[in-house]
């Protein structure tokens, strides 16, 4: 458990804490025309690469070798950092990259609009606030 480990993963976590204040804002609107759906989508990417990427800091700095997003959040289920139904969604949102990557198309986006909104968001949330009472003074 490294000075610089811990140092990574915190620095990763307010990464991940100011993309879901953006998300969050981007959330809590009741409309979008398309662009503004379009950058709900894209602020939902960043936060999902962050959400696995200080999961995986986090489990490097207590000790855990992985690397791979899939790998990444079946092991923090597995050491207990996010509960079975949220592991599931956060591994449904790998496969759902690539409906994200034709958010182009109108169907789409509004499908996706309402993933987010309903399962992505509050999953990525619940995620902050456990990964948030880790760190420590």
């Amino acid at each position: 458990m490294s000075d610089t480990g811990k140092k990574r993963w915190l620095r990763r976590l307010d990464s991940f804490d100011r993309v879901l204040a953006q998300l969050t804002q981007a959330c809590e609107r009741d409309r979008y025309d398309d662009l503004e759906r379009a950058g709900l989508i894209k602020t939902l990417e960043f936060c999902f690469e962050l959400s696995w990427k200080v999961l995986k800091d986090l489990l490097y700095y207590e000790g855990h070798e992985v690397k791979v997003p899939r790998a990444v959040i079946r092991k923090s289920f597995e050491v207990e950092y996010i509960d079975e139904s949220d592991c599931e969604t956060l591994l449904h949102g790998l496969e759902t990259r690539n409906l994200l990557s034709h958010a182009y198309v109108s169907e789409m986006a509004l499908e996706a609009e309402t993933l987010i909104k309903s399962r992505f968001f509050p999953v990525l949330l619940r995620l902050y606030r456990s990964l948030e009472a880790r760190r420590t003074p």
